[in-house]
């Protein structure tokens, strides 16, 4: 489960819940978990589309809300994305950068310390092969409201077609 440092992580960025769910069904459905998920996203974001106060009814809502630490408040059936984040045993929330980090990579930025945070995400995406200057796009794009997701393919064929399948869902800034 640990990062692997010289294979390339396929990254998109996702401008609202819907396509960060259709991508995120499109990696499960390769027989990827949750622990092969990485998720960034703002808190802000994590509340509007995953609170324990409106609907969260995907895997990828519970994965969102077990990264802020309300996993076990919300109960029920939940979907892709938040069932993924109470799945994968490394959460976290960043409450002076307003961020939730799920997945692999969040034991990155764990292990970073809390100081420096600012400096954290950049550091640990560019730590998983991520490009400094891709790192600058994806975390404006976080910042206006998007979700960053991350998979690492275990061959090329799964990289081109989570390429190929996030662009259909309206993925942005995808590469791999």
């Amino acid at each position: 489960m640990a990062a692997s440092t010289n294979k390339r992580m396929v990254t998109g960025l996702f401008k609202d819940r819907d396509s960060a769910e259709q991508a995120y069904r499109s990696v499960a459905a390769r027989g990827y978990s949750s622990d092969d998920v990485n998720l960034v996203m703002s808190d802000e974001t994590r509340k509007r589309y995953f609170s324990d106060s409106g609907p969260a009814e995907t895997e990828l809502g519970t994965k969102a809300a077990k990264g802020a630490g309300v996993g076990g408040t919300i109960g029920g059936t939940l979907g892709a994305i938040a069932g993924a984040i109470a799945a994968v045993g490394t959460s976290i929330a960043i409450p002076g950068l307003g961020l939730v980090i799920a997945g692999p990579i969040a034991a990155a930025v764990a292990g970073a310390g809390a100081g420096g945070a600012a400096g954290t995400l950049v550091g640990a995406l560019v730590g998983w092969g991520i490009p400094e200057e891709r790192v600058k796009h994806y975390e404006s794009g976080i910042k206006e409201g998007g979700i960053l997701m991350g998979v690492t393919p275990r061959s090329e064929e799964d990289a081109e077609h989570f390429e190929t399948t996030w662009k259909t869902h309206r993925g942005e800034q995808i590469y791999r």
